[in-house]
């Protein structure tokens, strides 16, 4: 394995989501479950003001601001890291005006109006696919095909507008999408997972995976959101062994120890 993936702490201001049921939706209790997951070994907070799951409701633009706002100042002055996960570009731009250092969008930054204020700033962009293409996730099947490649056919058309744009090619990271967003199936996710070293090296890209308490892992260990830890550390497992160069969870506090476990071993090996 080479470098650590970075790892994205998710801290959800929401009352509908999939896994903890609303439980960090007060803008104090947010606050400190960020600062708590950032000593656990959270490189970066990632925040989500509106679920995605396939029962969410949506959430204007003016109602994810109202969420974020006393979040970030109190993250900004402990000098926090912050990703914000949203597809709205009002959104997007109170998150940069705010001094988020990434913008992770579920839509893969579907707006080209948009584009010259993100070429303006320096905010590194999680661009990830979906099978959906605009909206939450849902439970269409995947198409027809080699996923991979049929996620790579999104990327290159996407890098190529965003490139265009004025927006320098090394502030990309890419996310395959996983869960419902690349299709019922378990098989389809998995078959992502173990191929992420071919989405990197196909673009030179990192990769950003987010596989934390999702559906397909639930789906074969019969596991609920909160009992699916073990799960997602395997298969965080597997994506940092397959070259993922940032990890999104809900959990850094072990993540953060298999890695350390993972990387001394490595060292052992070479020098044997």
């Amino acid at each position: 394995m080479s470098a650590r993936p970075l790892i994205f702490g998710i801290v959800n201001i929401t009352p509908d989501s999939f896994s903890d049921g609303g439980r960090y939706f007060a803008a104090d209790a947010a606050i400190a479950h960020a600062r708590k997951l950032a000593s656990e070994g959270a490189d970066v907070i990632d925040l989500g003001p509106a679920s995605s799951n396939p029962d969410a409701e949506p959430v204007p633009a003016e109602e994810e601001i109202r969420r974020l706002a006393p979040v970030m100042e109190a993250l900004a002055a402990d000098a926090i890291p912050l990703s914000v996960d949203s597809f709205r570009p009002e959104t997007q731009a109170f998150a940069l005006a705010h001094g988020a250092a990434y913008l992770n969008d579920i839509r893969g930054f579907a707006a080209p109006s948009f584009y010259p204020s993100l070429a303006a700033s320096e905010a590194r962009l999680v661009l990830m696919h979906s099978i959906q293409r605009e909206g939450n996730a849902d439970r269409r099947e995947a198409p027809e095909g080699d996923i991979v490649q049929h996620i790579c056919a999104f990327f290159e058309e996407r890098i190529a507008a965003l490139e265009s744009a004025g927006i320098a090619r090394h502030r990309l990271i890419l996310d395959p999408g996983m869960g419902f967003f690349l299709g019922p199936r378990p098989e389809t996710s998995f078959e992502v997972l173990a191929r992420t070293d071919e989405i990197r090296d196909r673009f030179g890209l990192p990769v950003f995976i987010s596989v934390s308490r999702k559906s397909f892992l639930r789906a074969v260990t019969g596991r609920a959101p909160g009992e699916a830890g073990a799960a997602t550390l395997a298969a965080e497992l597997l994506a940092a062994e397959r070259g993922a160069g940032f990890i999104r969870t809900h959990d850094p506090a072990p993540l953060a120890d298999a890695l350390a476990v993972l990387a001394h071993f490595g060292t052992l090996s070479a020098s044997a």
